[in-house]
């Protein structure tokens, strides 16, 4: 059988490696398929595979390229939550041990980056010596050039020289504080006084975004190009991470970067995704749309993530069809005008409507769209008016098929909603939804609610959590097992309603405290109270 790898169209010159070159291993947390279509490792690894001073190899969950027998660093892209399990699998099978205080000098640095790591870091902060808190652009040569400097030292002095780097946090150099066991957090302090007593995420503020650097029949979006049209959001609605986390709002330059980043791609397949939380908001976006209806690019097939409901136009929809796309994808979270304006959702009911007409005139055959339940001070009422604009739309643009995703509210961390908790009718709310839609001949695709509660827990939760996570993975990794878990760990840590139901009062120190996102706390809490005037 021919290796996945073998396969793979680069769109970058790999370095040729020197003699002295440093061994790295870096790891997606799951199956080669999954990972190779995340735009954030493929980055990552053409970043590090095009240093002459590395000798990079990957790793996956199923395969892997030759790996070094003393690799001096191990670094993992995390995208979900979920995926530490393998993490700790791929250190046990690499013979490292998964905590980070049992490392000696034998051992690599092991490092992580991602999404999830730069939101809150802390449940895996055992698990890891360095963390990159931020983007790649920044943060990768900073570190690889940091470590040059102190490659052959001891591997303490190697951390606390690291740990003065912008963006680069290690945990082992901080010491939490709790009010007892099964208390909060009262405090998070370096250990020693050179080490930063704040570690700040460090923004990349260019306009040439990520662009794939492979593309292969083996991604799960077989033989896609992807393109990074916009990073960030500029609508900001207050429990989105992507929009808080990544900000500002930055467009791609459409003449130096998208242009020629797409005739690149689309010269080695006619599969295009065009990426962003807000696509559709990059203020030259229609001409980008008449760039792709270029005659030569007639048998493009274009994939686009979710879009903004007021940019869907006849125009948008005809484009779609054009190049083989039959839905689009909206995120509009209630049907409820206060709901909306409880998350600064910029939206009416008439907008929703109308996107479906368009959608519809354009050719388009099905609309998804996305919303949420259990969004601080919801109501029944709030979601019954969900059911009504739904039906609404359906008969406004008869024959057009509509899908209703919902998810559970999750609070995450640095957005204006990280005190709150899950509300505990959302589950009632997401069989309501269920009751009321299916007989209307519109599809209900709920996520798990209980799957939100431990994503909760992941996203909220400080450094004991680490020999929870520990042990669940030992208990096999269910539901069940964080039931287990909690209940072998009493009097350890607080208990699971601390951390996914409470309401934390707005003074109290957060896990992520001593770790600077891009808006201070007091103007989240100034976006909080804003939040709080539709109460």
């Amino acid at each position: 059988m021919v290796s996945p790898f073998a396969a793979e169209r680069l769109l970058f010159t790999p370095a040729t490696s020197t003699a002295d070159a440093i061994p790295l291993i870096f790891a997606f947390p799951n199956e080669y398929t999954i990972g190779i279509t995340s735009l954030g490792y493929q980055v990552v690894w053409a970043t590090l595979a095009a240093r002459s001073d590395l000798a990079v190899s990957r790793l996956f969950t199923d395969l892997h390229e030759a790996l070094p027998t003393q690799p001096e660093i191990l670094g993992f892209s995390v995208s979900w939550e979920l995926d530490y399990v393998n993490i700790l699998a791929m250190l046990e099978q690499l013979q490292i041990p998964i905590w980070s205080r049992d490392r000696t000098d034998s051992h690599p640095i092991v490092f992580g980056g991602g999404p999830v790591l730069t939101a809150n870091p802390e449940p895996f902060a055992d698990f890891f010596d360095v963390v990159l808190l931020g983007d790649g652009e920044i943060l990768l040569d900073a570190f690889i050039n940091a470590y040059q400097e102190v490659r052959h030292a001891d591997r303490a002095t190697q951390l606390k020289y690291l740990a003065q780097v912008p963006g680069i946090y290690v945990p082992s150099l901080y010491e939490v504080t709790y009010d007892g066991a099964d208390g909060a957090v009262l405090g998070i302090a370096p250990i020693e006084a050179i080490v930063p007593a704040q570690v700040q995420k460090q923004t990349y503020r260019g306009n040439t975004l990520s662009v794939s650097s492979v593309v292969t029949e083996k991604a799960a979006w077989e033989n896609i190009f992807m393109v990074e049209v916009v990073r960030s959001c500029p609508e900001m609605c207050r429990f989105c991470l992507a929009s808080y986390l990544t900000l500002p709002f930055r467009p791609a330059s459409l003449e130096e970067s998208l242009i020629p980043a797409i005739q690149q791609g689309l010269a080695v397949t006619n599969r295009l995704g065009l990426l962003g939380a807000s696509v559709t908001q990059h203020p030259e976006f229609d001409l980008l749309l008449d760039y792709l209806n270029q005659s030569q690019y007639d048998d493009v097939r274009l994939s686009i993530a979710s879009v903004r409901t007021n940019t869907v136009t006849e125009k948008l929809a005809e484009t779609l069809v054009k190049h083989d796309t039959r839905s689009i994808t909206i995120a509009v979270e209630s049907g409820s005008d206060r709901i909306r304006n409880v998350v600064n959702k910029k939206l009416t009911n008439d907008e929703i409507i109308n996107a479906g007409i368009n959608a519809k005139a354009g050719g388009l055959s099905n609309i998804k769209l996305y919303g949420m339940v259990g969004i601080p001070s919801e109501e029944l009422d709030d979601v019954e008016q969900t059911v009504a604009m739904l039906k609404a739309l359906k008969k406004a643009a008869p024959g057009l098929r509509l899908t209703w995703g919902c998810s559970t509210f999750v609070p995450k961390a640095h957005t204006p909603f990280q005190w709150y908790g899950v509300n505990k009718q959302a589950e009632k709310r997401l069989q309501f939804l269920q009751k009321q839609l299916r007989p209307q001949g519109i599809e209900f695709r709920p996520e798990s609610f209980n799957w939100s509660v431990i994503q909760t827990l992941l996203s909220r939760g400080d450094r004991r959590l680490s020999q929870l996570l520990a042990l669940v993975r030992h208990y096999g990794d269910t539901l069940g097992s964080y039931r287990r878990a909690f209940k072998e760990l009493k009097g350890q840590l607080p208990d699971l309603d601390f951390y996914v139901y409470d309401q934390w009062p707005i003074d109290r120190v957060l896990p992520w405290s001593h770790l600077q996102g891009p808006l201070p706390i007091g103007t989240l809490q100034k976006h909080l109270e804003m939040a709080r005037s539709y109460f």
